[in-house]
């Protein structure tokens, strides 16, 4: 804990998690987007849109007290980018908004509960505090990690995050 604000200490480990996130997003090759390790997995290019995407799922966190995917007028991301420079676009322009909209916000606020849910069956339920967290940035660092092995195995030096990696001595 940086100090006694538990949105300043959000603010505080995002800005040091969307750095990191960025310099993987600038290393992912969109030549090749269609890679996935397994048949199961996702393509590296899906996976990147995810990991960018999930930025305007944390937004919903602060802004909204619930999500419904059976809603049909919730918010949805937009098209698939279809280069390098339109992830990091995108990238850029909901890290900018994700931090507005938290600077704008109250540790009071984040108190509030936050539900998600499919029609009457709840997945999620706990404060927007704790869903920013849990399913914000766990869920981003989860699936940036997923990236930097899918660099690994394309042979892309993969940066350090907190230490050098084996690349970056």
């Amino acid at each position: 804990m940086h100090t006694s604000s538990f949105q300043q200490n959000i603010l505080a480990e995002l800005n040091h998690e969307l750095a990191g996130t960025r310099t993987i997003l600038e290393r992912v090759p969109y030549e090749h987007a269609e890679f996935r390790p397994h048949p199961k997995s996702m393509s590296l290019w899906q996976l990147a849109t995810h990991v960018v995407n999930l930025l305007a799922f944390k937004s919903l966190f602060v802004t909204h007290d619930s999500r419904d995917f059976l809603d049909p007028n919730a918010p949805k991301p937009g098209p698939t980018p279809t280069s390098k420079e339109e992830l990091l676009a995108r990238f850029d322009e909901y890290s900018a908004l994700l931090r507005e909209q938290l600077q704008a916000t109250t540790d009071e606020s984040l108190t509030h509960n936050f539900r998600l849910h499919r029609g009457e069956q709840t997945i999620f339920e706990q404060s927007k505090g704790a869903a920013i967290r849990l399913m914000g940035l766990n869920h981003s660092i989860h699936h940036r990690g997923q990236l930097t092995v899918y660099l690994r195995l394309l042979d892309i030096p993969v940066p350090g995050f907190y230490g050098p990696s084996a690349d970056e001595k």
